[in-house]
């Protein structure tokens, strides 16, 4: 098999690894990331890792903000402790100084806003400790928006969540319209001047699920020179038992929709998350209507992400396509807009 992958840039807009990290005793961070996770990602030949801060339902309303800020800690401690093998960076020469060095280039994200609650100044503190992508809600409503879950409530963007998009539009931190409800989405494709993000989203047409975007919701985010990245969850790619195969067509749906340069990888790899933090009583575990445990096969975590590639060039893929899809529609995206600071 071609070896492509190892030559072109591995790009992961979500992996929810920081939350394992933060579960363990601070001076363990460094040390567990480097065991468990810098494998996983050198095996899965990833250059560049956005990490969310996801404040699961026990952390809220009163711990959310502690919570945020123990996570942060911790990726800036992975990046000291593991300096010769990762970096956090903020800025297009941190990335580049990264990337050159054979360094996986570590981005922060915030995944939902439970910690700002309508207090969107607290977005310009999380910029300045070094996140530089932001979404509005997960599953659920904050004071910002609605997640795709209650879209039944056809609700715009609150007017701190038009404020919110307003601060992070002038601090140069990239939008993520991921989890937002239709009207939401449409709502800060309005708003915003930048270019926006879907960090894990895959194509409703291949599979109605309502975490997943529409063809219209693909052509518009793709207009405003943003990307799809796409969701590796199996629930969400589909109905039935999901397919290294099946990941590849959604890739090409949202290729042929949006623009190959609109296209990347936005695992969600929970495998680790779920065997850690949902007890025995609470399976078999449903998420949204899927079943929370089943996996594509292969791909429990970042080491199967080659097989993408390979997948990719059985079918006849060009290697420009799967260049752009696997990483560089992404960091292309990221250093013209979140790593490039203010307009």
């Amino acid at each position: 098999m071609d070896n492509l992958h190892e030559r072109i840039v591995v790009g992961d807009a979500h992996n929810d690894l920081l939350a394992l990290v933060a579960l363990r005793p601070a001076d363990r961070w460094g040390a567990y990331f480097r065991e468990h996770w810098y494998p996983q990602l050198v095996a899965g030949g990833v250059n560049v890792q956005v990490l969310p801060i996801m404040i699961d339902h026990e952390f809220r309303p009163e711990g959310a903000l502690r919570r945020t800020l123990r996570m942060i800690e911790a990726a800036h401690r992975i990046a000291e402790t593991n300096d010769d093998a990762v970096s956090l960076c903020r800025s297009v020469p941190e990335i580049d100084d990264a990337l050159d060095a054979g360094r996986i280039a570590l981005v922060l994200a915030l995944e939902g806003c439970a910690q700002i609650d309508e207090d969107v100044a607290l977005l310009r503190t999380v910029s300045r400790l070094g996140v530089r992508m932001v979404s509005l809600t997960h599953f659920g409503r904050t004071a910002l928006a609605d997640g795709s879950s209650e879209q039944g409530t056809g609700s715009r963007l609150t007017r701190a969540g038009v404020a919110a998009i307003t601060v992070l539009d002038q601090l140069g931190v990239l939008v993520d319209v991921s989890h937002l409800n239709p009207a939401g989405v449409a709502h800060v494709l309005e708003v915003t001047e930048r270019p926006v993000i879907a960090s894990h989203s895959a194509a409703f047409a291949l599979r109605a699920h309502h975490r997943n975007l529409t063809d219209d919701q693909l052509v518009a985010i793709a207009a405003t020179g943003g990307v799809i990245c796409l969701n590796l969850y199996a629930g969400y790619l589909s109905e039935g038992a999901a397919t290294i195969d099946r990941v590849v067509d959604h890739l090409v749906h949202i290729a042929r929709t949006a623009g190959e340069d609109h296209v990347g990888i936005g695992s969600d790899f929970v495998a680790d998350l779920f065997a850690e933090t949902v007890p025995g009583w609470q399976r078999p575990l449903v998420i949204e209507g899927t079943d929370g445990e089943r996996l594509v096969p292969g791909l429990a975590g970042p080491a199967g992400l080659p097989l993408i590639t390979e997948a990719m060039l059985r079918r006849g893929l060009s290697r420009s396509f799967i260049e752009k899809a696997m990483g560089g529609n992404l960091l292309r995206l990221l250093t013209e807009t979140a790593l490039a600071g203010k307009e």
